[in-house]
């Protein structure tokens, strides 16, 4: 990615490609269902250790399955904010049956930029 990324609109899609591993996906839910739960009973028991473990419970199972399933950087690194939102967003699709119709769209979507893209002119050489 070679500029900055300006708002969440233009974020999303570098996210969604960023996560086209289904399984990369389900270690993203259950981190994501993890850290929700430790905070929501953290706060409902005051128990301090739970609420301090929900950031290592969420994202431990997404950063593992970026470095060893997508074998990427986890956007979280660049992006952190945009990529707790979008963490939250996949997660609502995901509970919806929606992420793998988003993910198709953005793979899609990455190929039409491709077809229009010009030929190189190191791989033609009547151009060189």
């Amino acid at each position: 990615m070679s500029k900055r990324i300006e708002s969440f609109e233009e974020f999303w899609p570098f996210y969604v490609g960023e996560h086209r591993k289904k399984l990369t996906r389900q270690f993203h839910f259950a981190g994501t269902s993890l850290a929700v739960g430790c905070l929501a009973l953290g706060l409902v028991t005051k128990n301090r250790w739970l609420l301090l473990s929900a950031p290592v419970l969420g994202y431990g199972p997404a950063w593992f399955s970026h470095f060893f399933i997508e074998k990427n950087r986890p956007a979280t690194f660049s992006y952190p904010a945009w990529s707790l939102a979008a963490d939250f967003v996949m997660w609502g699709k995901m509970l919806a049956g929606t992420m793998d119709d988003e993910v198709a769209a953005v793979v899609e979507a990455e190929l039409a930029v491709s077809r229009k893209a010009p030929a190189s002119t190191a791989t033609d050489p009547s151009l060189n």
